[in-house]
């Protein structure tokens, strides 16, 4: 774009109106823009111009759609232009701060742990590597004056003035500030792995428990993943369960939780309801799994009083998984929602659950729904119930305008 176009394109309506159809041919412009961007200097180029689209947008008086659900011509244009802003975001960089950043935040975790003798160890090994990768980068050298944290953390206090003495261009010096913050990742990563003495005390607990008498070997890395898959295989859910409740770990939480999961085991029905009662939506899928009753008032309390859409999907499902013919009215109540994968989710819930009473509803439901795949899950809802009259209601759609609906209907017929 020419330095005349540029302008004209930043004055906006100053010589001409603007219309829907100036602002698509701006967004059109800065798109093009944003793709030959090679600069840092580009970029601020590009967001000149996104920042001008934005009061040009602001100030513009857009007509309104004639169709009331047709989404506004702004409100098009503003998510586009949005979507312009996270993409020149990406653009740029990485920056040197970016690698002090990282740097920094292993500092912070190096002085705020208690690390055991192990973890020192490798809390220097760890700073080493580092500080030979960065040297090498940028052709200096720092060196530590001993083995304490101290140490440690003065290394690479200098490291980071040596990266902010380089003056790193992001432009003329991106490969070196690449490898330089893949180096500094690195870091933090070995810093987190080093042992602490809180680590050590859960292990101790979870060696008290024998935890890790099932480790003949350790295929697998944390040790604790591999003794999981044990427990799981034996069927030994107080294992699975004390490790949930000592390890201080997303990914073992995670593992814990997928095992929970595929086991629907009933001695988890308690420690489960106690995170759903904090809206945990992965101990609410288990509790569907496990399918017992203990829960559904609490979870029909979640549908009828919660209006987290996400929330309430999970819990219809839970819901239809266990069961429960006392939970037919409340769940077939969401049948009304506004919200068309929560009609969807229910609709597919009452088909679980198999109450000959929830024949009617998805009967209307699958007569009057706006939504074809509203239709389709009382369709299917009512081949899973698969009483004469259910399958009688889903057989009239062969015709159906919809494939989904064809396909219950055929199976009914």
């Amino acid at each position: 774009m020419s330095d005349e176009e540029s302008g004209d394109a930043q004055d906006g309506g100053a010589d001409e109106e603007i219309t829907v159809e100036s602002l698509r041919e701006r967004l059109e412009a800065i798109e093009s823009q944003l793709d030959d961007a090679e600069t840092e200097a580009d970029l601020d180029e590009v967001e000149t111009e996104i920042e001008a689209l934005e009061t040009d947008l602001e100030a513009a008086d857009l007509p309104e759609p004639d169709d009331e659900d047709e989404e506004p011509p702004e409100e098009e244009i503003e998510s586009e232009k949005d979507d312009l802003a996270d993409q020149l975001e990406e653009a740029r960089g990485p920056y040197d701060e970016d690698v002090v950043a990282e740097i920094e935040s292993a500092i912070d975790e190096i002085e705020s742990s208690e690390w055991t003798e192990t973890g020192a160890a490798e809390l220097a090994t760890a700073v080493d590597d580092f500080l030979d990768a960065a040297g090498e980068q940028l052709d200096q050298s720092v060196e530590r004056a001993g083995e304490e944290t101290e140490d440690l953390t003065a290394a690479l206090e200098s490291a980071i003035e040596g990266i902010e003495d380089a003056a790193l261009d992001p432009d003329d010096d991106a490969e070196t500030i690449d490898a330089l913050l893949d180096d500094a990742e690195a870091l933090v990563a070995d810093v987190e792995d080093a042992e602490t003495w809180s680590d050590l005390s859960v292990r101790e607990k979870l060696d008290h428990h024998g935890f890790y008498d099932v480790l003949d070997h350790r295929k697998d890395y944390p040790p604790e993943w591999h003794a999981l898959k044990v427990f799981e295989k034996r069927g030994e859910v107080d294992k699975i369960l004390l490790a949930l409740d000592m390890l201080d770990s997303d990914f073992m939480e995670e593992h814990c939780l997928e095992s929970l999961r595929r086991m629907g085991p009933e001695e988890a029905v308690e420690p489960m309801m106690e995170r759903a009662q904090k809206r945990d939506q992965d101990a609410i899928q288990i509790l569907g799994k496990i399918g017992s009753d203990e829960p559904t008032d609490m979870l029909v309390e979640y549908i009828e009083g919660d209006g987290n859409p996400g929330l309430q999907k999970v819990v219809l499902k839970a819901l239809g998984e266990i069961g429960s013919d006392e939970t037919t009215q409340d769940v077939a109540d969401k049948l009304d929602s506004d919200n068309e994968s929560i009609r969807s989710r229910a609709a597919r819930a009452l088909g679980m659950i198999g109450d000959t009473r929830a024949v009617a509803p998805l009967a209307d439901v699958l007569e009057d729904d706006d939504s074809d795949t509203v239709r389709a899950s009382a369709a299917w809802a009512l081949v899973q119930i698969g009483t004469e009259d259910a399958l009688d209601e889903v057989g009239e759609y062969s015709d159906d305008r919809a494939y989904l609906v064809q396909t219950e209907a055929e199976k009914a017929i």
